[in-house]
């Protein structure tokens, strides 16, 4: 799954090479997406003030991947391969321990905004089958 997509061609463009700037391009997208999600999540916090409406509580989720998405961000590929990172406090190692912690609180974040979800509002109004 590690490059799965390495074969997927775009139509021939002779302005832009591509090959250099997938990974460049792909950070600028998950930027714009991250920034959509945090615009609308102050917007509903704007709208909604009081708890009742929206439990400010909720944006601790967001605040951890933000904070994830900053250490994933700052571990490039030749820190992670150790081509270029040899000294330091850790060296290769420390730079796939901060890159593991960085995915474990991303996905912990998306969990735990799952269940925010589907605990607060989906199943809000379902009847208990108790």
């Amino acid at each position: 799954m590690a490059g799965f997509l390495d074969n997927f061609r775009w139509p021939e463009c002779e302005c832009i090479d591509w090959s250099e700037r997938r990974n460049a391009v792909a950070s600028v997208v998950a930027g714009i997406l991250f920034f959509t999600g945090w615009w609308i999540m102050i917007d509903a916090a704007v709208v909604y003030p009081k708890p009742e409406q929206l439990n400010h509580a909720f944006h601790t989720c967001g605040v951890f991947s933000t904070l994830a998405f900053f250490m994933i961000n700052a571990v490039s590929n030749a820190q992670v391969r150790g081509d270029s990172y040899e000294s330091g406090c850790l060296g290769r190692t420390g730079a796939r321990v901060w890159l593991f912690i960085g995915f474990m609180l991303m996905f912990g974040s998306l969990i735990a905004s799952m269940w925010i979800l589907f605990g607060a509002y989906v199943t809000q109004s379902q009847p208990h089958a108790c």
